[in-house]
């Protein structure tokens, strides 16, 4: 491994806080990711990180160098982008953000299609519902739902995403249908909740406006095909695109709640930093992300 990529270690050892977190985002070892770290203090002859048992941060001239370094490689690779432009050939490492039950259902086969079309690409898929720091984590795409909030991004809208209020028939068999918006003041309703989430209310589509609703339910969850099943097994009303739920309500195992009033759907899409945009494989990626998955939600 090359001093650059030494650098390259220790730049993503800084951002992740953890040498472990930093070699496997670059698929090293724990072990060869501290080496990388060991190899460049001895060059420098200084101490790079304050270690802890639970802590890990950069010293003063740790700071300076990962400052400074990460300056070089956003250079570099910016210069190889502009280069692999006029190749006419994409290749390097993609990483890929997305929420999980999107991640999973729809853009996760999309990614050995891609690498059919793009040889010399490699993808790291990372599926979470939380939000990530996109240029910290060092994520070149990121598919979202709903509505982006970070101005300093770029971002290409795919398609709205239908939604649906579901639950199951035993359910409601138990504790009524709800007849109108209001009427889920007075029913369980199943939320996707952690922190920094926006979903503490739903937004349904009533004569044509949107109607804030605050809803509230016993308990919540951070993963949302954890909701689809609760809903399945008859413990609330869930919110969930209709994509998710299609087989359940073709099936019957679920049922529309309030179907004259359904929630306003979210726009689908994806987000990148402003710099990423000239990266061939980037532009490759979501040109083929959005052609393959506009119709799918």
């Amino acid at each position: 491994m090359s001093y650059l990529d030494s650098l390259r270690v220790f730049v993503r050892v800084v951002e992740l806080g953890s040498i472990t977190a930093g070699g496997r985002d670059l698929r090293l070892s724990p072990a060869g990711a501290s080496n990388r770290i060991k190899d460049l203090e001895t060059r420098f002859g200084v101490r790079l990180l304050n270690r802890t048992t639970r802590t890990l941060t950069p010293t003063e001239v740790g700071q300076v160098l990962y400052e400074n370094a990460r300056k070089v490689i956003a250079a570099l690779d910016e210069a190889e982008a502009i280069v692999s432009s006029f190749s006419g050939t994409p290749h390097g490492v993609l990483r890929v953000v997305a929420p999980l039950g999107l991640g999973r259902r729809l853009v996760a086969p999309l990614i050995p299609r891609f690498c059919e079309d793009a040889p010399e690409v490699d993808v790291r898929l990372r599926l979470s519902d939380r939000q990530v720091n996109i240029v910290q984590d060092g994520i070149d795409v990121a598919f979202f739902l709903g509505q982006p909030e970070d101005s300093t991004l770029s971002w290409r809208k795919i398609a709205d995403c239908r939604r649906v209020l579901v639950a199951a028939p035993a359910y409601l068999a138990r504790r009524g249908t709800p007849q109108t918006p209001e009427d889920l003041k007075n029913h369980n309703c199943l939320l996707l909740r952690f922190p920094r989430s926006p979903e503490y209310f739903w937004q349904l589509q009533v004569n044509g406006e949107r109607r804030k609703l605050m809803v509230s339910g016993r308990f919540d969850a951070d993963d949302g095909e954890v909701l689809a099943e609760w809903a399945r097994d008859g413990a609330g009303i869930a919110n969930r695109p209709r994509y998710e739920v299609a087989a359940d309500l073709e099936a019957g195992r679920l049922v529309k709640v309030l179907p004259d009033t359904p929630p306003v759907a979210a726009q689908f899409g994806c987000l990148m930093p402003h710099r990423q945009l000239q990266d061939p494989k980037v532009r490759l990626f979501v040109d083929f992300a959005t052609r393959e998955l506009r119709g799918a939600v």
